[in-house]
This record gives structure tokens, C-alpha cells and sequence, in this order.
């Protein structure tokens, strides 16, 4: 194909498959709990994140970050990057899903979390072993193979729906 035209290429490019993209942050008390959040829009729970903005050239992590704040009140910079999951489903586009290191929250911050009322309704604190019992589909295998990666300390998780790729 050549690129020449600049319709050309615009067609090409509206053509192409389409991806969405979501991240999130993974957040954890002293006790190594993890941060979970009871969206009003569906059943389950989540964690705080959201689409990324890409229109506007909004970055996975900045992504993350704005959710996290607009969510749950907090705006602290995240940490790095602990999996990427690549999450399919039927009846909607494929989700490359990031998820970032949140860190440790201080009791301070966990009484400072104010939710985002028009889209959560509750947040709690759970072990890690409840993580695929709370959170729907590939998410709790995700958050697993991020604690795993977080704990390993040899980079980010490649996923696919939850699972190692390799």
C-alpha cells in the first residue's frame, strides 16, 4: 500500500482493527491488602482506573493516575509498571489492559479516599487470596501475576486474559 495521499492514508488507518486500552493501579495497605472498588455500572468489584484517554494523547500511566484521582480521591505518582494484559472477550473489542504499582497507603491515605459518587459505590481492603473470588474475569489472575512480578522484582507481566504468555 502507498501512502501518498493523505486520504489514502486515513482510510487505511479508520480500517484497521480496533483496541481499547485501560489502566488501572494496584494499591496496598501495611498488611499487604489490596485496594478494591464496587463500581455502581456493573456487578463486581475493580480496581481505580479506567479507559485511556488516547484521543487526547493521554498516556496508560497518565491514565491510571487521572483515574485514580478522579476515583478515589488520591493523585500520587505510580510506580512501575507490574503487568500488561492482553484481555478478550466476546461481543467487544480486545483491552490492553496496564496495571501499575500504586504502592503503599498509610492510614492517613485510606481515611483521605473519597469515591467518585456517580460511578462507586464502596471500597475495601482485601487479602490477596480473595483477589480472584472479588474481581471478575481476568482480573484476578492479573492482579496476582502483579503481585508475583512486584514481589520478584523482574519487570512487568505479559498477560493474556490473565494468564502468562509465555
Amino acid at each position: 500500500m502507498t501512502t501518498s495521499e493523505p486520504a489514502d492514508y486515513a482510510t487505511y488507518i479508520a480500517g484497521l482493527p480496533r483496541v481499547l486500552a485501560a489502566a488501572a493501579a494496584l494499591f496496598r495497605d501495611a498488611a499487604g491488602r489490596i485496594l478494591i472498588v464496587e463500581p455502581n455500572y456493573r456487578e463486581g468489584w475493580a480496581l481505580p482506573g479506567g479507559t485511556v484517554e488516547s484521543d487526547t494523547g493521554e498516556t496508560p500511566r497518565q491514565a491510571a493516575r487521572r483515574e485514580t484521582a478522579e476515583e478515589i480521591g488520591l493523585d500520587v505518582p505510580l510506580g512501575p509498571l507490574l503487568a500488561v494484559d492482553w484481555a478478550q472477550r466476546t461481543g467487544r473489542p480486545p483491552i490492553v489492559a496496564y496495571l501499575y504499582d500504586g504502592g503503599v497507603l498509610s492510614d492517613a491515605q485510606c481515611a483521605a479516599i473519597r469515591l467518585q459518587e456517580k460511578e462507586l459505590v464502596s471500597w475495601k481492603l482485601i487479602d490477596p487470596a480473595e483477589a480472584t473470588a472479588h474481581l471478575p474475569g481476568s482480573l484476578g489472575p492479573r492482579v496476582l501475576a502483579a503481585l508475583d512480578a512486584l514481589a520478584a522484582g523482574n519487570g512487568p507481566a505479559e498477560l493474556e486474559d490473565g494468564r502468562p504468555a509465555r
